[in-house]
């Protein structure tokens, strides 16, 4: 077995696609970009409690109205598209049929208006566009990286914002998607935690930014293969298991046949360890599962992730132990970030191994090299430690790549251009005169 040092950059992350992601976690906010490019433009039930007892606001099952009163179809199921339409008067006999078409033209085809679906008669088109609407959220800023990884900052109809980033390499391209406005999990490490939650997404607003992605990549209507778009991670904004019935109701529609047609092989959801969620999440959705480990330790994991004084860390091996679908074909990916002095001594590789083969998971670990920002309380581990952690995993026959940092020239780690955007409003506000 060779080391996985001495393979390409591109192999490593061709086994493994979320180096993708893990690696825009966690860099220097304050970086200013270096030269990407930048174009500006105009469940229903109960909710878990978070670590620090707070419970997210519950977004409706539809995203806010819009201005003429439109009520979006983006995010609703077929059956919900059904009523909608027997509310606005369409024939019972005809309301299957209708349903399906739109359904065809908004996932398959990408109509952004009423007026494109050639198939449904003008008529009823007109009927369509006084009552709903197909169109996208506002894109407020578009950059691209010198490295082809694009970033989408979006306003939802409330005026919140959330980011959503495309990552090219030569066999896949993965979207990571945000699942909230915010985050409540306050991780130690992570800049999203410094954004105080808000709410969740609608269904609408998740698959809205799968759309968005592909109207700029233009893949509509759907291609049967070689598509760009060909995997996502619910890994941005939020914590999705927070957010289960929308997320899942979201990914239903991704994985649907008939419109987007994405796979849940292709589909990972990162959580940072919900642990009643985790077995639903396996059991409803299917999809491959990353959890953010980052500690080997609860004293250690207690301080840097607040979320493990719920769910300590026996717990959340045994949920990993017992997820659904988990085999060696399919293994749970790990996300360790290393922070100098605090969880990165050979003691903790080694620990880290014990852990995973206790627990028998059939697991992959990404190493995540910290980046600091001005008065964060870590820093990065030397290169030295780093090598001899992935050395002492590897060598136990559990995979440990460090991870591929991509998209560092247009602030893509996950959080960073919703808080310039802030910065930059409150700046502006600030200047006009009173």
């Amino acid at each position: 077995m060779s080391r996985p040092d001495q393979a390409t950059a591109a192999d490593q992350i061709r086994q493994d696609p979320q180096l993708l992601i893990v690696g825009l976690l966690l860099y220097n906010p304050h970086e200013p970009p270096l030269g990407g490019l930048s174009f500006r433009a105009g469940w229903s039930g109960p909710l878990l409690t978070t670590p620090l007892g707070i419970e997210p606001v519950v977004a409706p099952r539809v995203a806010a109205a819009h201005p003429e009163a439109c009520e979006s179809l983006i995010g609703l199921t077929r059956d919900e598209i059904g009523e909608r339409l027997r509310a606005a008067g369409i024939a019972e006999r005809q309301v299957k049929m209708r349903a399906q078409q739109l359904w065809q033209w908004i996932y398959n085809r990408g109509a952004k208006d009423f007026a494109e679906m050639t198939s449904i008669s003008k008529e009823l088109r007109q009927v369509l566009g006084e009552k709903f609407t197909v169109g996208r959220l506002a894109v407020v800023e578009r950059r691209a990286s010198v490295d082809r990884t694009r970033k989408w900052l979006l306003r939802l109809e409330d005026g919140n914002e959330v980011e959503t980033v495309f990552i090219p390499e030569e066999d896949r391209g993965t979207l990571c998607v945000s699942s909230q406005v915010g985050c409540t999990l306050t991780c130690r490490f992570c800049h999203t935690g410094t954004q105080r939650l808000v709410r969740n997404l609608t269904p609408g607003e998740i698959v809205g930014q799968v759309m968005i992605a592909r109207d700029d990549l233009g893949e509509w209507p759907s291609p049967a293969d070689g598509r760009l778009l060909s995997n996502i991670v619910l890994m941005g904004m939020g914590e999705p298991l927070y957010n289960f019935e929308n997320v899942k109701a979201a990914m239903q529609i991704v994985m649907d046949g008939d419109g987007i047609s994405l796979s849940r092989r292709r589909i990972t959801l990162s959580t940072s360890g919900v642990v009643p969620m985790m077995s639903r999440c396996g059991a409803e959705l299917g999809v491959n599962l990353a959890v953010s480990l980052h500690a080997v330790r609860d004293e250690v994991r207690d301080r840097i992730m607040p979320i493990n004084k719920k769910y300590p860390l026996a717990e959340l091996l045994a949920a990993c132990r017992d997820y659904p679908g988990a085999t060696n074909a399919r293994r749970i990916t790990f996300e360790y970030i290393m922070l100098k002095d605090i969880n990165d001594s050979a003691a903790d590789a080694r620990e880290l191994v014990r852990l995973l083969k206790a627990y028998d998971i059939p697991a992959k670990v990404n190493l995540i090299p910290f980046n600091p920002w001005p008065g964060a309380p870590y820093e990065r581990s030397s290169a030295e430690r780093i090598h001899q952690f992935s050395e002492i995993v590897f060598s136990s026959g559990i995979s440990a790549p460090v991870r591929t940092p991509r998209g560092e020239d247009i602030l893509a780690a996950c959080g960073q251009l919703k808080s310039e955007s802030e910065k930059r409003r409150k700046s502006e506000q600030a200047s006009e005169p009173a």
